[in-house]
């Protein structure tokens, strides 16, 4: 029990579109059922190319910044560009981690993890920077649970 995060990336496939060159498709097995998915009905999918742990300060900046304050658990859209953002706010806090409490202070909540500006608060801004400095320009979705 806690705060998870995920960052899926979302794909355009656009299958419902007539007229795409789409073949083929993809069988995947879910407890032991059998789904075949047509490639020509696929609008798009998601991957899950980030996660979290109780990185309190990390879902603060997405409430704030992507939510529009909103702490719901609901998926949001979120572009590349934003997501540059948070990698430099975190390469700042890191340069000069006096700057944590102001640029990106942790949030309090149920199970959400630590208030402490310790060594767990600063490897999530190191893994944050790990995540998401490689990622492709594009739209993905946050989400979070607790």
């Amino acid at each position: 029990m806690g705060l998870d995060m995920y960052l899926y990336k979302k794909i355009f496939v656009g299958g419902e579109f007539h007229g795409k060159e789409i073949k083929g498709g993809v069988d995947i097995t879910i407890h032991k059922k059998k789904i075949k998915l047509k490639a020509r009905k696929v609008s798009s999918i998601q991957t899950q190319v980030a996660y979290w742990r109780k990185a309190n300060a990390i879902h603060k900046w997405f409430v704030d910044n992507v939510q529009d304050g909103n702490d719901n658990c609901a998926g949001y859209p979120v572009w590349k560009d934003k997501l540059a953002e948070l990698v430099n706010l975190c390469r700042e806090v890191l340069t000069n981690k006096r700057l944590a409490k102001k640029l990106l202070p942790r949030q309090d909540g149920f199970f959400f993890g630590s208030l402490k500006y310790n060594s767990d608060y600063f490897d999530d801004l190191k893994d944050t920077i790990e995540m998401l400095e490689k990622l492709p320009e594009g739209e993905y979705i946050y989400t979070s649970s607790w």
